[in-house]
Parts: C-alpha cells; sequence; structure tokens
C-alpha cells in the first residue's frame, strides 16, 4: 500500500480542524467573569467618588468658614452615604437586567 500524498493528508487534516472549530462553542462565562469584574469597579468608583466629593465639599467650606474639621466630618459622611446608595441602586439595576434576561430566556423555552 502506497502512502497517502502529502497534499491528501493536509487535506484531511484542514478537514478535521473545521469540523473541531464548527463543533466548538465560544465561552460564555468568560464574558460574564468581564462583566462582574466590571460591575465590582463601578461599584468601587461610585462609593470613592462619594468620599472624595464630600470630603472635597467639606475641607472646602472649612477653609472658607474657619471650622476646621467638623464640616469635613459631616460632608465625608454624607458622600459615604451617597456612595452607598449609589451602589445599592447599581446592583438593584443589575438584579433587575438579570431577572429580565432569565424571563426571557424562560419565555423562548416555551
Amino acid at each position: 500500500m502506497s502512502e497517502p500524498s502529502e497534499k491528501e493528508r493536509l487535506k484531511a487534516l484542514e478537514a478535521r480542524i473545521d469540523a473541531a472549530k464548527q463543533g466548538q462553542a465560544p465561552k460564555p462565562h468568560m464574558e460574564e467573569h468581564y462583566s462582574q469584574a466590571q460591575l465590582a469597579w463601578r461599584m468601587v468608583i461610585e462609593l470613592v467618588a462619594g468620599l472624595v466629593i464630600g470630603f472635597g465639599m467639606g475641607y472646602g467650606l472649612d477653609a472658607l468658614l474657619g471650622t476646621q474639621p467638623i464640616l469635613m466630618i459631616v460632608f465625608l459622611l454624607l458622600g459615604f452615604i451617597a456612595g452607598v446608595k449609589t451602589m445599592i441602586r447599581s446592583a438593584k439595576e443589575v438584579q433587575k437586567r438579570a431577572m429580565d434576561a432569565a424571563e426571557t430566556a424562560e419565555d423562548e423555552r416555551g
């Protein structure tokens, strides 16, 4: 028996590679992982932004009014509360999106 020619072997290999590529589905969990990481960073940034804005306003008012550090502490706490409220609102938004997606998937199934 003679061995298949080089061209025939390459064609058979290409056919097997194409068949394997068509059978593979993209990994959706990687996209999920990145969206969860983005959500976490978004929440951290919202909290830090609230703290920084509160600190800046309090420090500025303290400097203008000469009431060191009372307004800085008050506005820092207000900034923290605002940051937490924004984080909770973001979490509810993401949860609502996930619930809507689950309902849509359930409706499509039957």
